[in-house]
């Protein structure tokens, strides 16, 4: 049986590039959402909606007595309108194309199921009254929808599947280790985070029981770990001659590198919101940069 969509494949066509726009335009869409979640986080608007999914009691949207932090909040939710609408495109994209993209179609369902999930863990988030632990969930969670959304782009910008040079055994164990020792130091930095004062309402918000400090040395412990794995990395790459590698590697060193100093100024200066908020986009751009070498270590496209 043919559904309305299998109908509409079957007379309507996109080229490549449209499907290409399409999943940049949902990575772009997914850090943006991280960055409007920092913005709310600092400027202490967590709470400035006190109910979900509508903002207070019998009105979806903030009310006019409700102030300015009630508006940067129920602005970030409507960013998830935005996001939904750029993952539909994706999809859309990928179906309509010539040739079957069913990667891509895969990781764009990925992507819509993962909003799902993320919508639910950020309502549970506002009615826990911004517990640090779900709090990092939910920025956890939507670390693994900027996977989903890298690895989309990264599949459609190498459609029609060819063949890639295959690189060694040992690269690509190296560009595993190098996800998780990344994955390991954003999952840290939920840590400081948690620890630290910017807990996302004016108001008393419980924070994870130990000291800060200690949380940001271990991070920055992994953060150096990271950094020797990606040296580690960027040596067998260039002795086997690489070349995907090594340029995924030099964008991933100057976004690493921007991050880390970023994270050593704000440390410094007292965690002024402004760079707490640069720092949160910066470990998006990271974690995305990290999935992308992983991917480039794979001999299929």
């Amino acid at each position: 049986m043919t559904t309305p969509l299998g109908w509409l494949a079957s007379r309507l066509t996109v080229g490549r590039r449209t499907l290409r726009i399409a999943s940049l335009s949902s990575l772009v869409v997914a850090i943006l959402i991280v960055v409007g979640g920092g913005i709310v986080r600092v400027t202490g608007s967590g709470l400035g909606c006190p109910d979900w999914p509508e903002c207070t009691d019998g009105s979806l949207g903030p009310t006019s007595a409700m102030g300015w932090h009630a508006a940067v909040e129920f602005a970030n939710r409507l960013l998830t309108g935005l996001l939904c609408v750029a993952v539909a495109a994706v999809i859309l994209a990928a179906r309509f194309q010539a040739e079957p993209a069913p990667t891509v179609t895969r990781w764009a369902w990925a992507q819509f199921w993962i909003v799902v999930l993320n919508a639910v863990v950020g309502g549970v988030t506002v009615l826990a009254r911004l517990s640090p632990y779900m709090v990092a969930a939910h920025f956890l969670a939507a670390m693994l929808l900027l996977t989903a959304a890298t690895v989309s782009w990264d599949r459609a910008r190498r459609l029609p599947n060819k063949e890639r040079v295959p690189v060694s055994l040992h690269v690509r164990r190296l560009g595993s280790a190098l996800l998780l020792a990344t994955g390991a130091l954003v999952i840290l930095g939920t840590a400081v985070t948690g620890a630290g004062p910017h807990a996302g309402d004016n108001s008393h918000v419980a924070r994870m029981p130990f000291p800060w400090i200690a949380a940001a040395l271990v991070h920055a412990g992994v953060a150096a770990l990271a950094f020797a794995m990606g040296i580690a990395l960027w040596r067998a790459a260039t002795r086997v001659r690489s070349a995907t590698v090594v340029l995924t590697l030099r964008a991933y060193f100057a976004v690493f590198l921007a991050q880390g100093l970023v994270g050593i100024v704000q440390s410094l200066i007292g965690l002024p919101e402004a760079l707490v908020a640069v720092h949160l986009m910066g470990a998006s751009l990271v974690w995305v940069g990290a999935v992308r070498v992983a991917l480039a270590t794979r001999a299929v496209g």
